[in-house]
């Protein structure tokens, strides 16, 4: 049987491993819960398995036949802090967390292609890496996996990655979608504190307001975006959060906002983060009030290579047909911490449409909604992509 065909007879068993973590999302870098169900998942196969330090991260290598290329595969693992409103009979059963951007299909999905490589290690010619990482959604888990030698964990660097995410919206289901380049943005933080001296309302000349230097800050801060950034290297900031004052009738001493920053190469995010700290400076001392100013570098852009993403998009298309593929036009502004790898080896990055049957790709709730829903339907093709990727790029011509 083909690797495919494989993934389809196991169906029914990855559908039910994805309720059994859909029921209990965990968030952050500790995921006693899953890594458990991760390791008694793989238990029976001829893997050498670690586990993190640090984070319930879970580290698997296979051995292939020798000569061929190291690959890394990665699957995240982590829920996130929401309140699921799905209705499902499998929906999460802890309350505050849910499995909202499809990281339990991403850990079924490798699963599944751990057993589909065991299945067909004949055909392997090298070592491949199953990182099942933690802490995905903001705590930067792929950074620590690297630091902890996810990437070495073969005995040797490997010498590709590949990672697959899915969406419940954007994309018809079973759709994958591909960029070379640069796919996703980085995402940074900006949180800014103006501090002046209070007063009453009816008297703002005997004070240093505030709140009018920071409506000047962030109105400044849009028209720097589109006056000394390039159009064709898009900048977004979006503020988010905005505090000043109680009362209608008093002049508050601070005023504080957030703002999340949206970069596409590594010239204009570092550029970002200096020209705003200098508008900053700049319209606090125009209004006699003082600043402080964080700027956090979050996750860098992801950034595809060339050649694999094409060696990618040709697997695609050997597998389920060229009609099952798009090439992304334009980077998506999402962020992904997948970037940590792709900065430190060459691989690829697939997007995945999950969308059930019978709701609209373009008005369904995208990921991160408590009412997001993704279809069981894509979990056989998500293990097969993965596992023939490795058994393509591992494979060593006689």
């Amino acid at each position: 049987m083909s690797v495919h065909e494989d993934a389809l007879a196991m169906r029914d068993d990855l559908i039910a491993l994805r309720h059994e973590f859909h029921r209990e999302p965990e968030v952050g870098l500790q995921l006693p819960r899953t890594q458990e169900r991760v390791l008694a998942a793989l238990d029976d196969l001829p893997l050498e398995i670690s586990t993190g330090r640090d984070v319930s991260s879970v580290t698997a290598v296979l051995r292939g036949g020798g000569g061929g290329s190291t690959v890394l595969l990665r699957g995240d693992m982590d829920g996130l802090p929401v309140r699921e409103r799905t209705g499902l009979d499998f929906a999460s059963q802890t309350g505050d967390t849910m499995h909202a951007c499809g990281h339990d299909l991403h850990t079924t999905m490798l699963i599944g292609a751990a057993r589909l490589l065991c299945a067909h290690r004949d055909r392997l010619g090298g070592d491949v890496v199953l990182m099942f990482q933690p802490g995905e959604e903001g705590y930067d888990g792929a950074r620590i996996m690297v630091e902890e030698g996810v990437l070495e964990a073969s005995g040797r660097r490997v010498d590709a990655a590949y990672g697959l995410h899915v969406f419940s919206s954007d994309a018809p289901q079973g759709r994958f979608v591909t960029r070379p380049g640069t796919m996703l943005s980085a995402s940074d933080e900006l949180h800014v504190s103006v501090h002046g001296s209070g007063g009453h309302g009816s008297a703002p000349h005997r004070t240093q307001d505030p709140v009018a230097a920071i409506s000047e800050m962030i109105t400044s801060l849009q028209t720097m975006v589109t006056r000394q950034f390039d159009m064709f290297d898009p900048v977004v900031l979006s503020v988010g959060s905005l505090r000043a004052g109680n009362a209608v009738n008093v002049i508050p001493e601070s005023a504080t906002f957030g703002a999340t920053v949206r970069t596409f190469s590594p010239e204009s995010r570092e550029r970002m983060r200096e020209r705003s700290e200098a508008v900053l400076r700049a319209v606090a001392a125009a209004h006699g009030v003082d600043v402080e100013v964080e700027y956090r570098q979050g996750y860098p852009p992801t950034r595809t290579d060339v050649e694999e993403t094409a060696f990618v998009d040709r697997t695609i298309h050997e597998l389920f047909g060229s009609e099952r593929h798009q090439t992304l036009p334009n980077p998506l502004s999402g962020s992904e911490d997948f970037s940590r790898v792709l900065d430190e080896v060459p691989g690829g990055f697939v997007g995945l449409g999950a969308v059930p049957d019978g709701l609209d790709p373009d008005t369904a709730d995208y990921n991160h909604s408590p009412t997001a829903l993704f279809d069981d339907a894509v979990l056989a093709d998500g293990a097969t992509l993965y596992a023939e990727l490795a058994l393509t790029r591992t494979h060593v011509e006689n």
